[in-house]
């Protein structure tokens, strides 16, 4: 079983922004959730640990692997699928990972077609191995990207917002496959959207301005605020009175009116009823405390 830790990971951008803020986790096989919401440092530590940016500070181990020391050897046994997972149009599938497959080193022919046959066939793609890829869906294209990232056994798998923009139907597909991957390595799940984290992972951390806020499973993360969230429907124009008088940690529309979430020990007023807390509500709380950072209170997030 592999373990990665990370220890007091620094990053201050030249701009002044301090993308990370002594960081320190320890993650082992299985699949891990990375929550937060756009500039909370998520894309900065994945960067980091990809060995696509050096910190300023810190350390980071897998195994025996001093990653910011040594990237060379950490990219032998590492596996990313970046946000943007580019791919050549005029290719086919079967190309594509070949050609992967010879600049990780595999240099055996033979090793590895069967290579590229194995891992097609793993994302449910052998069928359409000798299509282009520029005709593939987001979800075909984003298990092409799972698939070069298994290239080589990798230890560590570093997936950042891969379901972003996919279709209820191929993120369900790309759930399995994750699921899949995850019993046998690391894999660290970026995202922003909560429903992922739910529906994936054992174990979790959530980040907010370059911090680690919560980390823990998420089982324990929900039963800290269980009996503490309060929902209301309430007016439109009650809103923003409801946000002067309660710690209002969420607000959607349903039927057209506000459906707030109140965070508080005990019933704030007798028109709210106490209600089973999700991962979305661990969420808020997490990013909203003690003093909600400016434009926070705005942001709202994919379920």
């Amino acid at each position: 079983m592999a373990t990665l830790k990370i220890s007091n990971l620094s990053k201050t951008y030249p701009n002044g922004v301090k993308a990370l803020n002594s960081v320190s986790l320890e993650i082992s096989n299985g699949m891990f959730g990375l929550l937060g919401p756009n500039g909370a440092g998520k894309s900065s530590l994945m960067r980091t640990l990809a060995t696509l940016q050096e910190a300023d500070s810190g350390s980071v181990f897998l195994d025996d692997i001093d990653v910011l020391n040594n990237p060379v050897e950490l990219r032998k046994t590492l596996g990313y699928l970046p946000q943007e997972f580019g791919v050549y149009p005029r290719i086919t599938a079967a190309q594509l990972l070949d050609h992967i497959s010879i600049l990780k080193g595999i240099t055996n022919g033979k090793e590895r077609s069967d290579l590229v046959s194995y891992l097609l066939d793993k994302v449910n793609l052998y069928s359409a191995r000798n299509k282009s890829v520029k005709g593939f869906s987001g979800g075909m294209k984003q298990r092409v990207g799972i698939a070069q990232a298994l290239i080589g056994n990798p230890k560590l798998i570093i997936v950042d917002e891969p379901t972003a923009g996919l279709d209820p139907g191929e993120r369900n597909r790309f759930h399995n496959l994750l699921a899949d991957v995850g019993e046998e390595v690391i894999v660290i799940l970026s995202t922003h959207i909560v429903a992922d984290v739910t529906e994936l992972c054992t174990n979790m951390a959530i980040m907010n301005q370059g911090e680690l806020v919560y980390q823990g499973s998420p089982n324990n993360a929900l039963s800290e605020i269980d009996g503490k969230v309060w929902e209301c429907s309430i007016e439109r124009n009650e809103l923003e009175e409801f946000k002067m008088k309660y710690q209002v940690i969420s607000d959607k529309m349903v039927g057209g009116k506000p459906l707030i979430h109140v965070f508080a020990e005990g019933q704030p007023s007798p028109e709210f009823k106490g209600v089973a807390p999700d991962l979305e509500d661990v969420f808020f709380v997490k990013i909203n405390q003690p003093e909600p950072a400016e434009g926070i209170k705005a942001m709202k997030i994919e379920a």
